[in-house]
């Protein structure tokens, strides 16, 4: 049996628009005019007339946690308040008198940045988190991820003093000689360790309702990096909750796995227990080696060339060493593995890069596909760099939306003028894939966009920033699609309406080709279907 979808506007990856396409077993089997589509109709067949309305290949977040989304959304969503520090504070305290609290619990949140605080524009502390609880620890995470902070009960479960070391590639934030409660980066790993971890079950259940929420976005894949989510989380836990969940046929949205180790020691183990890039289903696939290489401006741990121009005491954290970055990426590159390292930072990005350089040179690869996260603050010969070594670039455009407020007060005018340079990128060559960083933002594809055509922010219309760097809207579509595909080396299974290709695709209520720029994320996603089903609805 066949579904005939006629009548619609159809993005398959080139212009001008089709009329029509055709889904069969999951895949589509041809796209066309109406005329020929409907002309292909044999007894049993479904025809769907689309109304005139926009089709294109379902989403394809090409850098996000998705198990951290899940955990969010158990959590409280600090992010809805994040307008002062009160506010903040308030939402943890009425979160926590929400719950049933279990022997052991800890209140967690997440969505916090000081940067939209009303009146003292400072990052909480231990005795802020006091006001919502001295017995029960309480754990706030800053939206980027890259900085937390605990009350002081949890700090006494740590057992954390002005004496407890500092550790590599983090930070304990401290003030008047005694820990305040904020963690930076690695040091926030011994925050996580002492969380109770969930158990599969959980896990399942966190990965389904993130799904559900992607699917609203019009998102069908996702490339996510999970195995940091709980350090006491296995990633072998991690993998059958993936694998279970997919033989119950309850997967809406195909993952592409960035799988997070952070030893050399555990990489060597993850390979020789057969764990390579490829390996996996359509919905489930193991994908690169993922790194984090520093932090993120907002919490100025991103690691810089240069002093902060808005704090001089500080370059950033760098989180690798060179040695390490070269012992990771090379054994990797040696073992068939792509690898994709987060760098924000232009310092990170040339230890990235002379890693990659290196790793190369000595086991040369056509196709690695080997790429680097954000690529934010960049000087003009790191993207030839790039260029040269044929990295991939997973963006995320939406991050302009707050960056834009203040990279130059951050980096300086120099390095602001030459950062999230993407369009340069591309046309250089270089494949530029887009996403979200979810939970750091919501999964909000065509918000992304929009932030992509338009270099300006998306509530106060602050920019545009460095307007040279706008994507065509066909280019942003491509980012979410196309790219997206070829950064999972699936560039022949999906990312376009076309025969053969898996039928993930998204039926919007707008054309974005005919709306304004600044209307993008306004286009409301109506229908979501993956492999030929109907996964998500507006109504």
């Amino acid at each position: 049996m066949k579904t005939i979808y006629y009548h619609g506007q159809v993005y398959c990856g080139e212009l001008p628009l089709k009329e029509a396409f055709i889904e069969a077993d999951g895949k589509f089997v041809f796209a066309g005019t109406s005329e020929e589509a409907i002309s292909q109709k044999t007894e049993g067949d479904v025809l769907v007339d689309l109304e005139g309305r926009f089709v294109c290949s379902g989403f394809n977040d090409s850098h996000m946690h998705l198990l951290g989304l899940g955990n969010a959304l158990s959590s409280a969503r600090l992010d809805g308040h994040t307008g002062s520090l009160e506010e903040v504070v308030e939402c943890l305290r009425s979160f926590m008198e929400s719950r049933t609290l279990r022997e052991n619990s800890w209140i967690m949140g997440r969505g916090w940045n000081q940067d939209y605080f009303s009146g003292e524009k400072r990052m909480p502390d231990r005795y802020d988190l006091d006001k919502v609880s001295e017995t029960v620890p309480v754990c706030a995470v800053r939206a980027c991820g890259h900085c937390l902070v605990v009350n002081s009960r949890a700090l006494e479960l740590l057992g954390v003093t002005a004496e407890t070391p500092q550790p590599d590639g983090g930070s304990i934030g401290m003030e008047n000689g005694q820990p305040d409660g904020r963690f930076f980066d690695n040091a926030m790993d011994m925050v996580y360790e002492a969380i109770p971890a969930p158990d599969k079950e959980e896990i399942k259940e966190m990965l389904l309702a993130a799904c559900r929420m992607l699917n609203s976005y019009g998102v069908t894949s996702c490339q996510t990096d999970d195995y940091c989510a709980f350090r006491a989380v296995p990633w072998q836990t991690v993998n059958e909750a993936y694998r279970e969940l997919e033989q119950e046929g309850k997967l809406t949205v195909r993952v592409y796995e960035q799988c997070n180790l952070t030893s050399l020691e555990d990489l060597k183990a993850f390979v020789e227990a057969g764990n390579r890039t490829g390996v996996g289903s359509s919905w489930f696939k193991l994908g690169p080696l993922k790194l984090l290489g520093d932090g993120a401006l907002g919490a100025r741990t991103a690691y810089l060339s240069r002093p902060y121009a808005d704090d001089p005491s500080t370059c950033g954290i760098p989180v690798f060493s060179q040695e390490t970055l070269d012992e990771m990426i090379g054994y990797a590159n040696e073992q068939g593995m792509q690898a994709a390292v987060h760098a924000i930072g232009d310092a990170c990005l040339d230890r990235v890069l002379n890693a990659y350089e290196k790793a190369l040179a000595t086991c040369p690869r056509e196709d690695h596909r080997h790429g680097i996260v954000h690529c934010q603050i960049t000087r003009p010969d790191q993207l030839e760099r790039i260029a040269r070594l044929k990295l991939h670039i997973y963006a995320q455009s939406i991050f302009l939306d707050y960056d834009i407020h203040m990279v130059k007060e951050r980096v300086g005018e120099e390095l602001a003028s030459t950062s999230y340079s993407w369009k340069t990128l591309m046309e250089k060559g270089v494949t530029v894939s887009n996403g979200t960083d979810c939970p750091v933002e919501l999964p909000d594809a065509l918000a992304c966009m929009q932030c992509a055509v338009t270099r300006t922010t998306l509530r106060d219309h602050v920019g545009p920033y460095l307007p040279e760097q706008s994507f065509t809207v066909q280019e942003a579509l491509d980012s979410y699609t196309l790219a997206g595909a070829r950064a999972s080396f699936e560039e022949e299974t999906k990312g376009r309406i076309a025969p053969g290709m898996l039928a993930d695709f998204v039926i919007l209520g707008q054309n974005p080709f005919a709306v304004e720029a600044e209307k993008i994320r306004e286009i409301p996603v109506e229908e979501v279907y993956a492999g030929g089903v109907k996964v998500w609805a507006r109504e």
